[in-house]
């Protein structure tokens, strides 16, 4: 939904009251998938709006966190399973650091998190903390 806001100005434009509703929807359109294990990355990967590819993450997460530019998808989770999806709203020019400003759909919120947060496995992201895969652009 966020992620397809900010490609398509007048969708956001018309959205808000009906997010709730499209959130739902949007649900209901992962295939062949128990909603009980969440949503899988392939499925993000053509729900986002233009061609995105998964990029795996697990055990390399600063090559995880390098692929997610603007209008990626991170997969984040305990050290076990992946559980959780956040949006890479933009990259933090001002530290160099290789920070992102994400949107969590947990918090409604947006954070901002660093390269290093992703590598020491310490990203916070309503309670998830390790990076298992990137659904970024192609």
């Amino acid at each position: 939904m966020v992620a397809r806001m900010l490609d398509d100005p007048a969708y956001a434009a018309t959205a808000g009251p009906r997010f709730a509703d499209e959130v739902l929807a949007t649900h209901r359109r992962v295939r062949a998938w128990p909603r009980l294990l969440g949503t899988p990355p392939w499925e993000v990967a053509r729900l986002l709006p233009g061609p995105h590819r998964v990029v795996a993450a697990r055990g390399r997460p600063g090559a995880g966190w390098d692929a997610g530019v603007p209008g990626s998808a991170l997969f984040v989770g305990s050290a076990t399973l992946p559980r959780h999806v956040v949006l890479v709203l933009a990259p933090d020019p001002g530290t160099g650091l290789g920070d992102r400003l994400l949107y969590d759909p947990a918090r409604g919120e947006r954070v901002l998190r660093g390269r290093d947060d992703a590598v020491r496995s310490r990203l916070r992201l309503s309670g998830w903390d390790h990076l298992w895969a990137v659904v970024a652009p192609r």
